[in-house]
């Protein structure tokens, strides 16, 4: 019905309008339309405000004088106006009808008319103070649908609903048209735009960096095989946020050669060029004109290198090599890397992300530095941020850019580069702290393999220098912990310091005697030297009872060399002036055992920044009740951007009319996850269940095992007893699930399966009925998170402690009153802290015990709760169909081994586990004290704000100020 009225109020503007006021925040213009679509061209001017120490007020105008128009604000009919506008005049779809998706473009588009004029005055300013501006550089960017977002920031919600009600739509419906943008997987990617919201909102100058990924990382389909994975289609139809900038590109090279030219410098020559083009996404603050950028690269080539000859002789595939080669670099977010191809795919995407970028961010120095360019100003302008290892590059292509490009010598350059990059560490895992093969990495970026050498050994004699008297055994093995080259012989300039002996034996009176040599392999059993050091004997018993022939060589077995690769980890620890965890346990983690040698050497190098999540997304603007009940009883929407206001929750906690709201404001969220589930899953759901929440990437550190090995232990007991005795003894519970694992990730996707197939059994058994469902969602994203967050009874953060840096997911669900049940993991150990021990359900060993926990398995002194084993009898009887599990379950068996051996504890935690499983259905049971455990959840969670973490950023890393676009 909404779309019969819409394309009747259209098609009758359409016969009968001949004039159309519009009106932007900024700015309001008259577009007058004839039968012919002449328009004449409107004044247009505004002006912008800076707030660093006093006002400047900066003109800009269009066939007229300076005016203030920051009094104008869009009502309902202008923007209903500047919708019709859109969907005639910015056509993306066929004029006939005003369908949905239509109707999301144009309001889309007319959003984007407010945002430009904020946008560019943003830019404006920005070139004008040159004031230091931070770039964050991250391989992902998930920012989840924009159009609710943007309205929210410019507090045009209510304007817009109306707008659109009169066109015959709903604003959520609409909204719901938008596709997620498939640019990032995880929280590495949320946190990256959550911080880009922060730094629009508090006034920083800042820019994000990424790539335009044309399918992202993949669509997820759950079937009967499980995970199956197809293309992202979020670019099909286009995207309305994005600008091409065709006058920002750069060339980036692959491949070639370096060699020396006369002058003595070092040219990188040949190889495969492409270019990088730049898409800008605006990112708007909140209550505020600030409007930023997120620059993503595309790459092609030009039109030259189309081999026109070849096309036509019919080598069509030849003809078209060089674009395809281009165009795949932002096909897919992490490619497979298992072959050689996709190691290769995942280099050059990472080295096009760093050179585009830091070519940009240099063409921004040079012109807003104008006639005098000084470069050893240039940190004191630009601060670059790498999110994780993805971007190290940016420390040898900056260094190659300065030396080769722009004439600094070694010690300008790497001064230069050291004080302008830092580094944010998000894992302890070894596989995340990426090394590449130097085979690789020589082929395809030979320069930036010689830099990355000449760094390498700087830090060796750095290290020499800082350590040289100590023992040299354990002076090597710092070193062969530290340096950035693994598997590398020492550089020649200090190898002398290791000279080991070299053995020769007498046959007569089998005597040892050791000369000075440097040789890596020689293995010494005995060495009792001199206090000179010289040759000495050493006597080596024969071997009791064997008739050894002494004349008789022996062939030593040949030694397996292993495989040269560049730490970029490490790399960034060098690199860079500053290293950063993600929450307090995390940082620690880092400095006693990540990078431990590292921080005893620069200790100042080293920080903690708790993650944070941006208020306005994951509670403004998606939960809306809530937001309401939290304004009423604080007194004030200030808390949307003082987060601090929500602690004075606690003082109402117990307040019988507060949490009959809170109640009610959580059931009506569950409502909608009931018809949410119902559509995508088939599988029905009742909104009095407590909801119990697991949604993230599949990983098994994260132990979404442990969590379902949990239920089938539920389930089992629940079908040994009757009726009666399980309503007695179970809360009725709706178990969610949801998050990709990765394509080739084959243990990751045989717990999806498993998951999958325990859900089609228990939702299927009559005697369990709404008792207990398990229900897994297909293709988690950011708007997915938006609709089960705040319906969210009870939270699952359940890794292995020590093994998640922070998360980001748990600090949303506390916001939103939902309580945890966690290990003193990552950020978990901070919330309890916030909201209160009792407030939290903590279970399972802790990190420092972790390490003998394995090793107690490995010596097979490990014992198995029965329980656990019980459960695992259970999938193996074919209680949850035909499918073979032994490979799933071999991984929590056996004392050693790849794969093997319960690495992540599953078996260790799980009777913790289920036993504080019990406490929450206890707690649950009594609706008063589980309501007030939710507002203190709530209230607790002010102090992780992405607002907070950008304050900490730009004070203590970044070293910028605000700058407000009034």
């Amino acid at each position: 019905m909404a779309t019969a009225n819409g394309a009747h109020l259209f098609n009758h503007y359409s016969s009968n309008s001949r004039f159309i006021h519009f009106t932007s925040r900024n700015t309001s213009s008259k577009l007058f339309l004839t039968k012919t679509s002449h328009f004449r061209r409107p004044k247009r001017c505004f002006h912008v405000n800076n707030t660093l120490s006093e006002k400047i007020h900066h003109p800009i105008t269009e066939q007229g004088g300076e005016s203030d128009l920051s009094s104008f604000a869009p009502d309902a009919a202008s923007i209903t106006s500047s919708i019709k506008y859109h969907a005639e005049f910015t056509p993306v779809f066929s004029p006939e009808r005003f369908e949905l998706p239509k109707a999301f473009f144009a309001t889309a588009q007319s959003v984007r008319d407010s945002l430009l004029i904020n946008w560019n005055a943003t830019y404006d300013i920005y070139e004008k103070l040159n004031m230091k501006q931070a770039y964050y550089l991250s391989m992902e960017f998930l920012q989840g649908r924009a159009l609710l977002n943007a309205i929210g920031n410019l507090e045009l919600t209510g304007a817009f609903a109306e707008a659109l009600k009169n066109l015959g739509h709903n604003l959520e419906n609409v909204a719901s048209q938008e596709p997620d943008a498939a640019l990032g997987n995880g929280g590495l990617g949320r946190l990256a735009s959550c911080f880009l919201d922060s730094l629009a909102t508090l006034n920083y100058p800042a820019w994000g960096y990424g790539l335009r990924y044309k399918y992202g990382l993949f669509k997820q389909r759950i079937t009967k095989d499980g995970q199956e994975e197809v293309a992202e289609d979020w670019l099909e139809i286009g995207s309305p946020w994005e600008v091409v900038r065709n006058d920002v590109s750069y060339p980036i090279k692959f491949y070639g050669k370096v060699c020396t030219g006369s002058d003595g410098k070092r040219y990188w020559i040949g190889g495969e060029d492409i270019k990088a083009v730049a898409y800008d996404v605006p990112i708007p603050g909140y209550k505020t004109r600030t409007t930023i950028s997120l620059r993503l690269w595309s790459t092609q080539v030009p039109s030259a290198d189309f081999d026109l000859s070849a096309f036509n002789a019919g080598e069509h595939t030849k003809a078209c090599e060089a674009q395809a080669n281009a165009e795949k670099i932002c096909y897919i977010l992490y490619p497979g890397d298992e072959s050689e191809e996709g190691k290769i795919l995942r280099l050059k995407q990472q080295y096009t992300l760093c050179s585009s970028s830091l070519q940009d961010i240099i063409s921004r120095f040079e012109r807003r530095s104008g006639d005098r360019i000084k470069w050893e100003e240039f940190p004191e302008k630009v601060a670059v941020q790498m999110n994780d290892t993805h971007p190290t590059l940016c420390i040898p292509e900056l260094m190659r850019i300065l030396i080769d490009l722009k004439g600094l010598n070694w010690n300008e350059a790497w001064n230069i580069t050291q004080r302008t990059v830092a580094y944010t560490n998000h894992t302890v895992l070894p596989e995340a702290l990426e090394k590449w093969s130097y085979e690789l990495m020589q082929k395809l970026l030979p320069r930036h393999v010689e830099i990355i050498e000449a760094i390498d050994e700087e830090l060796v004699h750095e290290i020499v220098l800082k350590y040289g008297s100590m023992d040299l055994n354990k002076l090597e093995e710092k070193l062969t912990t530290m340096r950035i080259l693994e598997n590398f012989d020492l550089p020649s300039s200090v190898a002398e310091l290791f000279i080991k002996p070299e053995i020769s034996v007498d046959d007569d009176t089998e005597t040892v005697e050791v000369h000075d040599k440097v040789e890596a392999s020689d293995k010494v059993v005995t060495n009792d030297e001199d206090d000179t050091g010289k040759k000495t004997s050493v006597k080596i018993e024969a071997a009791a009872e064997k008739d050894i022939d002494k004349k008789t060589p022996v062939s030593p077995e040949p030694s397996v060399i292993p495989p040269k690769k560049v730490r970029m980890a490490n790399l960034c620890v060098v690199g860079g002036h500053a290293v950063n965890g993600v929450a307090e346990i995390h940082s620690e983690i880092v400095k006693e055992e990540v990078f431990n040698d590292f921080y005893e050497l620069w200790p100042e190098k080293f920080q903690n920044k708790t993650n944070g999540v941006t208020p306005r997304r994951w509670i403004r603007f998606r939960n809306p009740p809530l937001s309401a009940i939290i304004t009423k009883w604080t007194g004030t929407e200030d808390w949307v951007l003082k987060t601090e206001k929500l602690a004075e929750l606690q003082k109402f906690a117990d307040n019988e009319d507060l949490q009959n709201e809170w109640r009610e404001a959580k059931r009506s969220n569950k409502i909608k996850v009931v018809s949410f589930l119902k559509e995508k899953t088939g599988y029905s759901v009742v909104p009095d269940a407590m909801f119990d929440i697991q949604v993230k990437r599949i990983h098994e550190y994260k132990r979404q095992l442990l969590n379902i090995f949990g239920i089938v232990y539920r389930y089992k007991k629940m079908k040994e007893m009757t009726a009666a005795e399980r309503k007695t003894n179970f809360v009725p519970r709706v178990c969610i699930f949801g998050g990709k694992a990765f394509a080739t990730y084959v243990q990751a996707k045989r717990i999806v399966k498993f998951i999958t197939d325990v859900g089609a059994t228990i939702n299927h058994d009559p005697e369990i009925g709404d008792l207990l469902k398990v229900v897994f969602v297909p293709d988690y994203n950011v708007s997915v998170a938006e609709l089960l967050i705040p319906a969210s009874d009870l939270s699952e953060h359940i890794s292995t402690a020590g093994m998640e840096a922070s998360g980001t997911s748990n600090m949303k669900f506390a916001m939103n009153g939902c309580i945890q049940i966690g290990t003193l993991d990552g950020a978990n150990v901070e919330i309890r802290e916030e909201v209160g021990e009792e407030n939290f359900f903590l279970f399972g060993a802790q990190a420092h015990e972790i390490a003998g926990l394995r090793k107690e398995r490995a010596d097979g002194k490990f014992v198995p709760d029965e329980r656990f084993e019980e459960v695992k009898e259970f999938v193996r009887s074919g209680a949850f169909g035909s499918y073979n599990y032994d490979d799933l379950i071999g991984s929590l068996e056996g004392n050693e081994g790849f794969g093997r051996a319960d690495y992540f504890l599953v078996g260790k935690d799980f009777p913790s586990y289920i036993e504080c499983q019990e406490k929450v259905d206890e707690a649950y049971r009594d609706q008063k004290r589980w309501t007030k455990m939710s507002i203190l959840n709530t209230a607790g969670s002010y102090k992780f704000s992405s607002d907070r973490t950008i304050h900490e950023y730009a004070k203590d890393i970044w070293n910028i100020e605000a700058v407000e676009i009034a």
